[in-house]
């Protein structure tokens, strides 16, 4: 089975499991243009979500506090693996019924919001380290969605930073990333 939410998960996530693999032990204290994170800070992030997407999939108890550190081991591989999961997780159609018991809001936009953290925080890893990195473009339509929906209470609840002035040449996906704080242009 899939969704809507697995499918758009599908088309990011192998890229960002891409630049998660292609990332250096000598990058991992580069800056990032998520200026909080360092590329160490940006990766367990990327863990943590794809970890607690599933648990909010199966309507379990999500802790956000607390950031592990999961870059032990094959850290690489098991990015791939874990962001499997969270794509089966979501593959479910019962997945996007009701309203997140753990965060309030309708688990169709927490769907959207996965989609959302994995196309940006993509961009800043491939920015960090020097990697390519291209968006699908069927990703561009759900991420402006959200964005349209739910950047105001990102900002709001620190997740954004205030939006950037883009020139009006911008391609769609610097538009949304200026949207989110980030100054496409960010160079490390």
């Amino acid at each position: 089975m899939s969704t809507e939410i697995s499918d758009l998960l599908g088309r990011a996530v192998p890229a960002v499991s891409a630049l998660v693999a292609g990332v250096r032990d000598e990058q991992l204290g580069h800056a990032t243009p998520c200026a909080e994170f360092q590329v160490r800070d940006l990766l367990n992030h990327l863990f943590q979500v794809v970890h607690n997407f599933q648990l909010v999939a199966a309507r379990s108890e999500v802790d956000w506090s607390v950031t592990p550190d999961s870059l032990t081991g094959g850290w690489r591989e098991d990015f791939a693996v874990e962001a499997a999961g969270m794509v089966a997780a979501w593959s479910d159609p019962v997945v996007l019924d009701g309203v997140s018991p753990g965060m309030g809001l309708p688990q169709r936009t927490l769907g959207l919001m996965m989609v959302v953290d994995l196309v940006v925080h993509g961009w800043d890893l491939a920015h960090a380290t020097g990697q390519p990195y291209e968006v699908d473009p069927a990703l561009l339509p759900p991420t402006a969605e959200f964005l349209d929906s739910m950047g105001e209470m990102g900002r709001q609840m620190g997740a954004f930073g205030p939006a950037v002035t883009v020139g009006a040449g911008a391609d769609r996906f610097a538009q949304l990333l200026a949207v989110t704080g980030r100054d496409p242009s960010w160079r490390a």
